[in-house]
């Protein structure tokens, strides 16, 4: 063989290292093959012998497959049910002598947990999640499960293999099997979802997102699904804290994180030609909105005007949720919304500004990696990459105010608080400058160059050159007023620029609340609601709008008879004994906390008048007068 068909070959073997290898964090654990499917099989010739290159793996397998260039998730048509197992406590490694010399109470938990291990592990071996067929079926109560604090929508669990594994699965060792394998599997973040997610997302585009972001190695690789979850990549990182946010370079970092996803990702024509997501959200959720809504606004009536009971406990305890009657509340996120487009010349204007947007920056879903040694990420150039932003489930095109409203507010709450999760505190907005802060670090940063295939040969080679006074002055060439000049005018008009958005961010704020109220609703969990809505739709009688008196009592058709409110009490005191632990967060009084500063802000735009809100909602709307 001549010496230029082995460099040739060498070559092609070093490519396809480096293709094998990249970014996917491969240990040696590649797993036995079994089934009736053939290997894949790369050939290569040297000297006069063939050799191959075998990857073992007949089935997906979670990080190993590829097609037309996407990562081929496993799934499967399964549930996992983590009903008893969503304490924040119990999920450690245990063996069954735990069972012993402990309460009926304490028994009956850890069995729980228990069974929820052992449901993981062989989900993970179903899924084929690498290295995790070594962790045998029956240890798996050796694992440890953590529940993480902070995920609103869905439960999310840390999963972390059992710290003995010496001894591999009979019959696992074989030809492909090195002492690299013994290493134990990497940990697992489990998502599992939420009861009402299904109202809330659609969770084929959510996956298509996650793999066009896989593409861009933006956010954690996506594992494995099942029907009700996923396994995705665990971050050796530590969750933002609600006081993270408000640290200056922590913000800056936040922004240039936030303009690398709004420039790195493309939007799609149908995404872009569909306007703003949060709207998309809004259109979806409304519907469902309206059965709750105007069910828990007839309780709060009933026990507003009606006799003591646990009608009446329910109407003191939320009031109108929306601060009006769900009619009242509706119509007016209609006129903003078409103020809102008109500010932009009409839905077009809309659409031309916007971007690929996360639509959930809060505190929870932002990540710091802990590097260590000579990480890249310890260079002060890259310290904002050190920030990770997970939980893309509402993430899709907005225009970038939103996203800046969206994460300005977050500002205002602390989901850890003890006593009220829920509330929405606006004396935490960000001020003036704390914004204008943010907003500079997302304008001035440009992270990426353009492509070099789209480049010509000359352009590509020039150098980029800084904007700096200092680098021009060595450029005798150039007149020194006149460099200053464009210098004035670079940072004019990027001051420009950042007043701009930060407007765009205040016009946009109702809108982000009218969103989230909207979702706090349709998530809310309320003793006998689902049953009575269920019921409703059998009998054929489920109303859209409620007839109301002018006095705002119920009509005398809507009048709750004394049947009524018995079996109304009865339904209440049926799930009552289990709503504290059933609802871990209050959403209705999220949703009134939201409503709240929706209507603040329409009195700030004077889209609504103050004498036009009845007495009760003026005294409690919630206004930030920047």
């Amino acid at each position: 063989m001549r010496s230029s068909e082995l460099s040739e070959e060498g070559l092609a073997l070093e490519k396809l290292e480096k293709i094998l290898t990249n970014d996917l964090q491969l240990d040696d654990d590649h797993e036995t093959a079994s089934g009736d499917q053939k290997a894949s099989l790369i050939t290569v010739r040297r000297g006069s012998k063939r050799r191959s290159l075998r990857k073992k793996s007949t089935t997906i397998s979670s990080d190993t497959d590829y097609q037309d260039g996407d990562i081929r998730v496993p799934s499967v048509e399964v549930v996992l049910d983590n009903s008893k197992t969503l304490s924040y406590g119990g999920g450690t490694a245990s063996s069954q002598s735990d069972l012993v010399d402990s309460s009926k109470k304490a028994r009956k938990e850890t069995e729980a947990w228990m069974n929820f291990k052992n449901e993981i592990v062989r989900l993970a071996h179903t899924l084929r999640l690498k290295g995790w067929r070594r962790v045998p079926l029956d240890r798996g109560a050796e694992i440890d499960v953590e529940r993480l604090s902070g995920a609103l929508t869905n439960a999310v669990y840390v999963v972390s293999p059992p710290k003995d594994l010496s001894h591999l699965l009979p019959g696992a060792q074989d030809s492909t099997t090195s002492l690299g394998s013994k290493r134990p599997p990497a940990k697992l973040l489990l998502r599992i979802y939420g009861p009402q997610v299904e109202h809330l997302i659609d969770r084929d585009n959510e996956l298509q997102i996650l793999r066009r972001l896989a593409r861009k190695k933006i956010g954690p690789r996506l594992l494995g699904t099942f029907s009700n979850g996923r396994f995705e990549q665990f971050f050796n990182a530590r969750t933002l804290t609600a006081e993270d946010l408000r640290i200056p370079e922590t913000s800056k970092q936040i922004a240039k994180r936030m303009r690398e996803l709004h420039e790195g990702m493309e939007l799609l024509e149908d995404e872009r030609n569909a306007g703003p997501f949060m709207w998309r959200n809004w259109d979806s959720w409304v519907e469902r909105c309206e059965e709750i809504i105007s069910w828990i606004d007839e309780k709060m009536i009933a026990g507003k005007r009606g006799p003591a009971g646990a009608d009446a406990d329910a109407g003191r305890k939320h009031g109108f949720v929306c601060g009006v009657e769900w009619p009242v509340f509706r119509k007016a996120v209609e006129q903003y919304r078409r103020w809102l487009e008109d500010q932009y010349g009409g839905p077009q204007g809309v659409k031309d500004g916007l971007v690929f947007a996360h639509n959930d920056t809060q505190y929870g879903n932002l990540l710091r990696l802990q590097p260590s040694g000579e990480s890249p990420l310890l260079h002060p150039a890259n310290e904002h990459k050190q920030l990770i932003v997970i939980d893309f489930e509402y993430a899709s095109a907005n225009v970038p105010g939103q996203e800046f409203a969206n994460h300005f507010t977050e500002w205002c709450y602390n989901y850890h608080d003890a006593a009220k999760s829920f509330a929405l505190n606006e004396r935490r907005y960000p001020s003036p400058e704390e914004q204008h802060r943010f907003v500079s670090a997302y304008v001035q940063h440009r992270p990426f160059r353009q492509p070099l295939s789209t480049q010509s040969s000359s352009s590509s080679l020039r150098p980029r050159l800084s904007h700096s006074i200092s680098n021009f002055m060595l450029d005798s060439r150039a007149p020194p007023a006149q460099i200053v000049e464009d210098e004035k005018r670079r940072e004019e008009a990027t001051e420009s620029e950042v007043h701009r958005l930060i407007n765009e961010a205040r016009l946009w704020r109702p809108a982000n609340s009218a969103q989230w109220v909207a979702w706090g609703i349709v998530q809310a969990k309320v003793p006998g609601m689902d049953d009575a809505l269920e019921a409703r739709k059998r009998s054929g009688k489920e109303q859209s709008s409620r007839p109301v008196a002018e006095s705002g009592s119920p009509s005398p058709e809507m009048q709750p008879t004394a049947e009524d409110r018995k079996d109304r009490r009865q339904e209440d005191s049926k799930g009552a004994e289990d709503e504290d632990a059933e609802e871990e967060f209050d959403y209705l009084s999220y949703a009134r906390e939201r409503a709240m500063f929706f209507w603040g802000d329409l009195l700030q735009m004077g889209l609504v008048k103050r004498e036009e809100l009845p007495d009760e909602l003026r005294e409690k709307v919630k206004i930030v007068k920047y």
